[in-house]
């Protein structure tokens, strides 16, 4: 599966912005879908995690309450819905997709080319 990551920009602290990750292939229903981000000089952090049929999820604590994250399968795509961005959101944030659902970046198989976030205070 090919995934493509878009709707990054930038945006004032508290502002929203609503990222997409599009993907290729008859089987996208079968991939749990994870969403990571990386800063300058910071590991690649786990966001969140979207099983297959969207009734798996979870969030890493410092996005939970904030970020909602769901899944068209008609449309072959993901979303990552960021609402009180704060400046510590600033990062790249990438789509990864595995048939096993799983927050370790190192497990997924397929990984988007990212799309930059970036929060000003």
């Amino acid at each position: 599966v090919q995934l493509q990551a878009s709707g990054g920009g930038l945006v004032q602290a508290g502002g929203s912005l609503k990222l997409s990750c599009a993907a290729s292939g008859r089987t996208f229903g079968s991939y749990s879908i994870g969403w990571f981000r990386q800063a300058p000089g910071k590991e690649r952090e786990f966001v969140a995690v979207i099983g297959q049929s969207g009734h798996m999820l979870r969030y890493a604590d410092s996005v939970r309450g904030r970020f909602t994250v769901s899944r068209d399968n008609a449309k072959n795509t993901v979303y990552l819905q960021m609402n009180s961005l704060k400046p510590e959101d600033t990062a790249v944030y990438y789509c990864a997709a595995d048939r096993y659902w799983t927050i370790t970046a190192t497990e997924y198989d397929y990984w988007g080319q990212g799309t930059q976030v970036t929060v000003s205070s």
